[in-house]
């Protein structure tokens, strides 16, 4: 048996403090206390609050606040303990052994036990009818409760990264007694869930009994802002006192007397992602004509003055040692993807829809910048914009698109949560991709043991992708972070989260 110590990541990420232009001033709204933000996100909150069913990006990413696992990532990329206390893993890898923190709270006042333990674990690993909350779980054969503080999780086989997926929000330790986790969040993290109105707010109040480092702020909303045209001035009213992903031109726009704008890297693989049960998708030369047809470098510069980070595959630089540049493996080149798309039967070209998501006006920018890319080629990409909502349930879910412009996050910082969605028989497979190499190689890089051999094979599973123009990768986007100079703390992490519990109230 090994007592798994948690060490650092080999990762790391840039944060920094960026200045903007001035424009006109604005005081603080008057009698906000220093004890309350409200803080803007650009898309309501899915209909579900149990941690275990959910899908959005964005409410995984403020809901990083109220639910934890049994153990949880820090702003490095660390693995620390959370509902747990230690870990012991057994020689062969197969068989995780907790210890539970003593005297942990859910957020409606009850103590954590180890049948609550039991409980999450065969619901997110959904054992008996194997349809896990990620596939990451699909290899947990049972959980057993050794006595009231520990509990053990057995697999089938080893995985080097199962502790990390642990870690994200769908394997949330929640109350076995909580009768309707779709609609009451309960979970124990440093704020607790209070109230939702629909298309209008998501309200959190600070966890006075949260067993670690508490929150400085007692009360946050979660404002919905959709008109992101309106976002700067929100900000200057006093409406929000912080706002995330913010494009180049709203962070232009921004006061900068009573703001702060911070500037890091979205952590997401933004790229064309196309349906390959589309017929002309269905063919590798269109989609390596698609991706020869592009410029990066002008779309850099039109969607956020070039400050995004050029990908070629689906994994981004904050993955460190899995991540390779591949970025060039496709060099703009018109004449090549006309040749291509000749040999391929389309020497007129063709027409599809591309799908993108009216809150994530980098999305629709890239998307205009493609669609004027692709008539050099004679493709014609028409642009359907809906609202998010619509995109979720028909594009993501219901697969029913030629193509789509968005951001694949990464909740935790393993290249099995970028690759495992293309796997062909992939539950959140949304682009239908099938290759038996990819298959295989994906395979081989779960089973295996050793953490340098295992990097490896996931190196060659993104150049499979890469390889075979899966999509049309485009970039990491920058992420502009405006806040209201009352508060400070703000801290970047690799992954896709938004940890309110650092920030805290700027001393007068």
């Amino acid at each position: 048996m090994k007592r798994i110590m948690f060490k650092k990541a080999c990762l790391f990420g840039l944060a920094f403090m960026l200045a903007v232009a001035p424009c006109a001033c604005a005081g603080d709204k008057e009698g906000k206390a220093s004890d309350s933000i409200t803080i803007g996100i650009q898309q309501d909150i899915e209909e579900s609050l149990d941690p275990h069913d959910m899908l959005a990006a964005g409410t995984k990413e403020i809901f990083f606040n109220v639910f934890e696992g049994l153990v949880k990532s820090d702003s490095e990329g660390n693995i620390v303990p959370a509902v747990a206390s230690s870990v012991v893993k057994s020689d062969d890898g197969c068989t995780y052994t907790f210890e539970l923190r003593e005297g942990i709270k859910f957020h409606d006042g009850t103590t954590v036990t180890a049948d609550d333990i039991e409980y999450s674990v065969n619901k997110f690993a959904d054992i008996e009818n194997h349809n896990p909350s990620i596939s990451a779980f699909s290899i947990v054969k049972e959980v057993n409760v050794k006595d009231e503080k520990t509990v053990e999780i057995v697999l089938t086989e080893p995985n080097n990264e199962f502790l990390s997926n642990l870690a994200t929000v769908e394997a949330a330790i929640i109350p076995k007694n909580n009768a309707n986790p779709d609609g009451i969040a309960i979970g124990t993290g440093p704020y607790k869930y209070v109230s939702r109105t629909p298309m209008e707010n998501v309200k959190m109040e600070k966890f006075e009994d949260y067993w670690g480092e508490k929150a400085s702020i007692k009360n946050v909303t979660f404002k919905i802002c959709t008109n992101t045209d309106t976002i700067p001035m929100e900000l200057k009213g006093g409406n929000i006192d912080m706002i995330t992903h913010l494009t180049n031109a709203q962070r232009l726009q921004i006061d900068a007397d009573n703001f702060v704008v911070y500037e890091g890297t979205m952590n997401l693989v933004q790229a064309l992602y196309l349906n390959q049960n589309f017929e002309p998708f269905k063919d590798v030369r269109v989609r390596q004509a698609l991706c020869y047809a592009i410029d990066k470098k002008e779309i850099l510069t039109f969607v956020s003055d070039g400050r995004g980070t050029p990908i070629g595959s689906s994994i981004y630089p904050n993955f460190g040692k899995y991540y390779e540049d591949l970025s060039n493996m496709y060099p703009h080149d018109t004449e090549k993807a006309k040749e291509l798309l000749k040999e391929a039967g389309y020497p007129d070209g063709f027409s599809f829809t591309v799908t993108a998501p009216s809150n994530y006006p980098q999305h629709v920018d890239t998307a205009q910048v493609m669609a004027e890319e692709f008539k050099a080629i004679g493709v014609t990409m028409d642009i359907s914009i809906v609202d998010w909502d619509t995109w979720l349930s028909e594009t993501y879910v219901g697969r029913n698109f030629d193509a789509t412009v968005i951001g694949v996050d990464a909740a935790q910082l393993t290249a099995d949560s970028l690759l495992s969605r293309f796997e062909s028989s992939a539950g959140d497979n949304f682009i239908n991709y099938s290759n038996p190499e990819y298959d295989k190689a994906y395979s081989t890089a779960l089973k295996e043991n050793d953490d340098e051999k295992q990097t490896e094979d996931y190196k060659q599973c993104a150049k499979i992708l890469a390889e075979d123009a899966a999509n049309v990768y485009v970039q990491d986007l920058p992420e502009f972070v405006a806040m209201n100079k009352r508060f400070e703390g703000y801290v970047f992490y690799p992954m896709y989260v938004m940890d309110i519990s650092k920030i805290k109230p700027v001393e007068q």
